[in-house]
């Protein structure tokens, strides 16, 4: 199943042309929840990993509709760099969400636990909550609508802990982003947006669901309007907002020999401000013992690995120089032997978004500074533009956002970085 989800960028590439034509009808069939679930595009996983733009599906988008035709469909798109933007100013509530998720795994009384078990394994007593379920484990997928629904059913009608719902979709999603996930999964709980919780109801299940998920009935009685109700839990995260840190968007005059690190969070170099620049070699990590300590799925493992392999093998042939793919207990620590080995006086690379990737660099920066070779972060210029307006809530980003892309459009040609 893992093959229906694009996870090179030529496989993505292909279905963005195949989709494209049907942006159209995107907001009105958005919402609808029909497996194989051809309304909605599908590219999530290769939008996640880089292996294909946000920027380039706007650009596409825009070359051929108008932006007022094509609002929610752009909208939808910039939600997930406002998520982001909006992560990267609070980085503090990544780190509290998974220390939050190691203290309840050790703290919760084990009947609470051992519910928490059933509902994510599908043997929840709800029948269409429990199918959603298993196609999360099997496919490695779930319609965003689908997603609300069950996180809905999971804080408030199973009052289970909103951080741990988080850590299983983070765990088996192929498109598992650390701000669109953990954000959304908050919102959902009420703490995202003062005073707003989504409640999951019957007669919305009827209206967006095809009637195949619905035939088994069972324990639908539970989710009959007005029956689940709002569970807001204790916010334990620090929502201060910090400085964006300051980050070019060109590739700085490099001197000696300098590498390349390539990462799962963007995986387009050769579309990207590093485009020119003239590394000896590229180089990319994975770590199963990484993978194995956060609870990766299998499948999730593996989109990772044909997403990496994929973006180096294209960024050795776009800058023709060689390619290294290594596991390792660390990032810090391939990359400090990849850079003894060859002998490198500078690292280059596309700043990785807060998550696990980011997770890495006060070790890899130690690790570097110990070798006197300096590391270069860049942030993109589609990036370097929304960021800084995910100050608050999303309606007055996208106030800012759309305003920008309405001149963009305006101009003889668009220029979104």
């Amino acid at each position: 199943m893992i093959d229906a989800f694009p996870l090179t960028r030529e496989a993505a590439l292909r279905r963005w042309r195949e989709f494209l034509p049907r942006v159209t009808s995107y907001g009105a069939r958005r919402n609808a929840v029909r497996p194989p679930h051809d309304d909605v595009s599908r590219l999530s996983p290769a939008i996640r990993f880089g292996l294909i733009r946000p920027e380039e599906i706007v650009r596409d988008t825009l070359d051929r509709h108008t932006l007022g035709r094509m609002e929610k469909w752009v909208q939808e798109l910039c939600w997930r760099s406002y998520w982001k933007g909006w992560l990267e100013m609070r980085p503090q509530i990544w780190r509290s969400w998974r220390r939050r998720v190691h203290e309840l795994h050790a703290s919760l009384p084990e009947e609470q636990l051992a519910r928490a078990r059933q509902v994510s394994e599908g043997r929840s007593g709800v029948a269409v909550m429990d199918r959603f379920a298993l196609e999360l484990r099997q496919t490695g997928y779930l319609h965003n609508h689908a997603r609300m629904w069950w996180a809905s059913f999971w804080i408030h009608a199973e009052r289970l802990p909103w951080e741990l719902g988080a850590e299983f979709f983070f765990q088996h999603l192929l498109d598992a982003d650390p701000a669109s996930n953990l954000l959304s999964w908050r919102w959902v709980a009420g703490l995202q947006t003062a005073g707003k919780t989504y409640l999951v109801r019957r007669s919305n299940l009827e209206r967006w669901c095809a009637p195949s998920l619905l035939a088994d009935t069972t324990g639908l009685e539970r989710l009959e309007d007005g029956c689940v109700t709002a569970f807001v839990p204790r916010d334990h995260a620090d929502l201060t907002r910090h400085p964006l840190t300051v980050l070019g968007p060109f590739c700085p005059p490099l001197k000696g020999r300098t590498g390349l690190w390539v990462h799962a969070d963007d995986l387009c170099l050769e579309d990207s401000p590093l485009a020119s620049c003239q590394p000896v070699t590229v180089a990319a990590f994975t770590s199963l013992s990484t993978y194995r300590r956060l609870g990766l799925s299998e499948a999730r493992i593996q989109s990772i690995h044909t997403a990496l392999t994929d973006g180096l093998t294209r960024a050795g042939a776009h800058l023709g120089c060689t390619t290294l793919l290594r596991d390792t207990d660390s990032t810090a620590q391939g990359l400090a032997e990849w850079v003894k080995a060859e002998r490198l006086d500078a690292v280059v690379a596309l700043s990785p978004y807060v998550g696990p990737v980011a997770d890495a660099l006060p070790s890899i920066r130690q690790a570097l500074q110990d070798m006197n070779v300096p590391l270069h972060l860049l942030r993109r210029p589609w990036d370097d533009t929304l960021f800084p307006w995910a100050k608050s809530g999303f309606f007055p980003f996208w106030e800012k956002a759309g305003r920008w892309l309405a001149f963009q459009d305006s101009q003889p040609c668009l220029n979104l970085g």
